[in-house]
């Protein structure tokens, strides 16, 4: 192996990179636009607070108190409805999601079950909702609790069951911290699979690998100088993602020796499928469309951006056999939960299957055969 033609090669490529648009904008600002997308989107999400329109047929102390509560909670801007309006009609006008209903009678009712015990006395707080929306099961079971906490403090009776809420973690994490390692192992995927298979089947088909094989460079100076490459290039793409989770969003990971040894396996992991595909595919104009192929399922089954928990359990079953689950795992095990042992673990595993695509990918590179 020479070095000095590694480095040539490396320099070249770099120089390419450079030139590209296109690459730097894929490598550095497209990861950067995801993690400001999504982290304005979700954070501070305890804090999320949602439009609730609640229409008050009894108008009395009561329930005023009520939408005062719901107020309070800091979970819903209330908006109140006019007690003469249709609230089916009022909700299709308006294009709301949710009406909550207040019956008539609601302190009458109240005052007959508190005071004397009428066990008949009681009332039915209606919910006139649009199924079709994303969020409103979500504010249903918000007012369920809420309201069981009303009703709890209104008759002084302590619920059978209590529930305590503990965490796992010795602190509480943002959604925007799960989040960047998963943006990162799916940054350095992306720059390392689609720019293996892109720049080599190009070179393929203008018969410039072919020409390599009459020059000083070797099979595995080609290799190694794209691998580093590709290293630079995830190096460069992670340290932006990092400044600027930083500096935008006051994150709090934990930056270890485990960050660097990800990004290598995710790189050999995947330049070794880059590899593999550029023997597969003949033609540049094919290779995007192959590496979406494999890009696109691992992108969202294998929890960058949604939790397994949110997929079926055959999907679920599909994600874990997927190379980028491990790297999402490893990172978030070693820069959020500091689980240094479940991070071996997922290391071991990736590095296995990295060591094995790579192999392949280097017996699949042959020189003679490109033209």
């Amino acid at each position: 192996m020479n070095l000095r033609v590694v480095v040539a090669s490396l320099v070249v490529s770099l120089k390419s990179f450079y030139r590209e648009k296109t690459t730097m904008f894929f490598t550095t600002t497209f990861p950067i636009l995801l993690i400001l997308v999504f982290g304005t989107i979700f954070q501070d999400q305890d804090k999320l607070n949602f439009d609730l329109c609640l229409q008050d047929l009894d108008q009395t102390q009561t329930t005023a108190e009520i939408a005062k509560t719901l107020s309070l909670t800091g979970k819903f801007n209330v908006t109140k409805v006019d007690p003469n309006l249709d609230a089916t009609q009022y909700a299709k006008t308006n294009q709301v999601n949710l009406v909550v209903i207040i019956p008539k009678d609601y302190e009458k009712s109240c005052i007959r079950y508190l005071q004397f015990g009428d066990p008949t006395a009681c009332v039915t707080i209606k919910f006139v909702y649009d199924p079709s929306s994303n969020s409103v099961d979500t504010k249903m079971r918000i007012l369920d609790i809420i309201f069981a906490k009303l009703n709890q403090g209104m008759s002084g009776k302590p619920p059978f069951a209590m529930t305590e809420e503990i965490s796992i973690l010795t602190r509480k994490y943002r959604f925007i911290e799960f989040f960047i390692p998963g943006v990162i192992a799916m940054a350095v995927m992306t720059a390392s699979l689609f720019g293996t298979v892109n720049v080599n089947t190009e070179l393929r088909q203008k018969g410039i690998i072919r020409k390599l094989s009459t020059t000083p460079i070797t099979r595995s100076d080609w290799v190694l100088s794209n691998i580093l490459y590709q290293f630079i290039l995830a190096v460069i793409s992670t340290t932006a993602m990092l400044i600027v989770s930083y500096a935008v969003f006051d994150v709090k990971l934990q930056i270890n020796a485990w960050l660097p040894l990800f990004i290598v396996l995710d790189v050999f992991t995947f330049v070794g499928i880059g590899l593999i595909l550029t023997r597969i595919v003949k033609e540049a104009q094919s290779a995007a469309a192959a590496a979406n192929a494999l890009i696109f399922p691992m992108m969202f089954l294998s929890g960058s951006f949604f939790p397994l928990e949110m997929m079926p359990r055959f999907l679920q079953t599909f994600a874990r056999a997927l190379p980028l689950y491990y790297v999402n795992e490893g990172l978030r095990a070693s820069m959020v939960f500091h689980d240094n042992a479940a991070a071996l673990n997922y290391a071991a595993i990736i590095g296995t299957f990295a060591a094995l695509v790579f192999i392949l990918g280097i017996i699949a590179t042959k020189w003679e055969e490109c033209n």
